[in-house]
């Protein structure tokens, strides 16, 4: 019989470790993190969605001005 590699993917990112301690803090109460408001509290959790939608825009105003400069000529 021959071997088979497993290849594991996913697992969890900084954000979301640095995430979950945040929220473990939080509610436990410990430290300066339990005053802070839950939006600082959740931020890493909107780390990536918001660069996504940042790519996004830029890439929407990009085409945009393509397609109003095509229309141009």
């Amino acid at each position: 019989m021959s071997e088979q590699t497993v290849v594991r993917s996913g697992g969890i990112s900084f954000l979301g470790l640095l995430a979950i301690v945040f929220i473990g803090l939080k509610l436990a109460g410990i430290g300066v993190v339990a005053t802070w408001s839950w939006w600082w509290v959740t931020l890493p959790l909107w780390i990536g969605p918001a660069i996504l939608a940042g790519f996004g825009l830029v890439a929407l105003v990009i085409w945009l001005i393509v397609k109003l400069i095509g229309l141009a000529k």
